[in-house]
């Protein structure tokens, strides 16, 4: 699979390419001072301001129907109770997940459906209960219900405050004129009362509350990221389940991608060696048929074959070299990485520090990885020179490969590089590509060692 770096696919021009216009606005005012208006911000409060009621309504349901379920378990009626708050627990679970990505950008994927081996509502009800998913949404119903308490006192209490303080030097003249007193009270017994009634003190006020306004876009965000952990952690899938559909995908990229190379091999040895075998066939049938009437003819005919299957040999090699090449087999990836960097069209430099020889399925796809990369830069970079670098860190095989050409690559304009990043992807690796438009390209790769 070719890594295209011209034209269109993700270079100078091309639809990957990201120009000025979508430069990231700058802002006049610096982050502090802009927070408390933000729509994020407020976004952020209402979002607590809404987990009190919600979270009231989800531990109530919760309790509810976990204590009639236990209690009632001594009769066949516990079973299906429990199931059915369970249900319920994920049902407002899923609001939960649609109020975080409305409110809060937190765009949780929904659990592992239930396995349901047999159809009816037994086999419902014995998925349901041994769900992890259920009883972590149900966690989440029972501990969600003190933080939210918690978290909307703070925030309330901060934003009013904060707001109020700050907008004093507005409104306190209602005290004088309807609460027949000189200011707001901050102070008051039999003997003593003191009032925020002077310029001092109204400025003093509005600037602490300045300071609370600023503060509390900030204490919003922190209650809010428990919030993030929460439903990140406890209402979407597990672990294993993000890992189970890693691996069915990467699964099938390595299908897709061996399916490719077996159609590729076909139609090179039917193009190929194949075509010019039968022309062969051909030309040695003609040959033998005038050995006798015409040696001289047959002669050259002859010779004409032998160039023929020097040609057939020659591309058999080359054919076998992109299956798997022996250098690599015998020596290693120093030796045919060398080999590969010598038949570019620009001057490489390989470094290769490895203290070991990886994995021979991880050696292969180190080797076509370079193999692929250093064949763009020679058709499409502009460079002038090149390097590769591959060394080991810890269990990870590192390569980086370097070039001084026209840049602007990039990964998600559904080039070559695509396809690049999904093999690696499918051995657990990495695909890092740094490409700016006028270059240099740096494309870092990662694949696990496994020696």
């Amino acid at each position: 699979m070719a890594t295209e770096y011209g034209q269109g696919y993700g270079w100078d021009g091309g639809p990957g390419f990201r120009g000025e216009g979508a430069e990231e606005r700058r802002h006049l005012l610096p982050a502090a001072l802009r927070a408390p208006i933000e729509a994020r911000s407020w976004r952020e409060f209402g979002y607590l301001m809404l987990s009190l009621p919600v979270s009231i309504i989800m531990f109530t349901f919760a309790v509810t129907m976990v204590s009639l379920g236990a209690g009632l378990l001594v009769t066949f009626l516990g079973i299906p109770v429990l199931a059915a708050g369970l249900a319920g627990c994920r049902g407002l679970g899923a609001l939960e997940r649609t109020r975080a990505r409305a409110l809060l950008g937190l765009d949780v994927a929904a659990p592992e459906p239930l396995r349901m081996t047999k159809q009816g509502a037994m086999a419902w009800m014995g998925a349901m209960l041994k769900s992890g998913a259920s009883w972590r949404h149900l966690l989440y119903s029972v501990l969600h219900f003190p933080w939210a308490v918690f978290a909307f006192s703070v925030a309330i209490s901060f934003w009013t405050y904060g707001w109020a303080m700050l907008t004093y030097p507005l409104w306190f003249w209602l005290f004088p004129v309807y609460g027949g007193q000189d200011g707001l009270q901050l102070y008051g017994d039999q003997a003593h009362s003191i009032y925020l009634d002077n310029t001092f003190e109204i400025t003093v006020t509005a600037l602490v509350g300045l300071l609370l306004t600023m503060a509390t876009p900030w204490i919003v965000r922190a209650l809010t990221q428990v919030d993030r952990l929460l439903v990140h952690g406890l209402l979407g899938p597990s672990r294993l389940a993000t890992r189970v559909v890693e691996l069915e995908s990467d699964r099938g990229v390595v299908i897709d991608t061996a399916a490719a190379d077996l159609r590729r091999i076909e139609r090179d040895l039917h193009d190929g060696a194949q075509a010019r075998l039968v022309a062969l066939a051909m030309d040695l049938g003609l040959a033998k048929e005038k050995l006798t009437e015409d040696p001289e003819a047959a002669a050259r005919m002859v010779g004409e074959a032998h160039g023929e299957v020097k040609t057939a040999l020659q591309e058999l090699r080359d054919l076998a070299r992109g299956i798997h090449p022996a250098v690599l087999t015998d020596r290693g990836l120093d030796a045919a990485l060398s080999a590969v960097a010598s038949r570019c069209t620009v001057p490489v430099q390989v470094e290769v520090d490895l203290p070991a020889r990886p994995a021979p399925a991880i050696e292969g796809i180190a080797y076509f990885t370079v193999s692929e990369l250093l064949q763009n830069i020679s058709k499409h970079s502009g460079a002038t020179r090149a390097s590769v670098d591959v060394w080991r860190i810890e269990n990870r095989l590192m390569i980086q490969v370097v070039d001084n050409g026209v840049g602007g690559a990039d990964v998600a304009a559904g080039s070559g590089l695509a396809g690049l990043a999904e093999r690696l992807d499918s051995v657990d690796g990495i695909l890092v590509v740094d490409s700016p438009v006028a270059g240099p390209t740096r494309i870092t790769a990662e694949l696990p060692w496994r020696g």
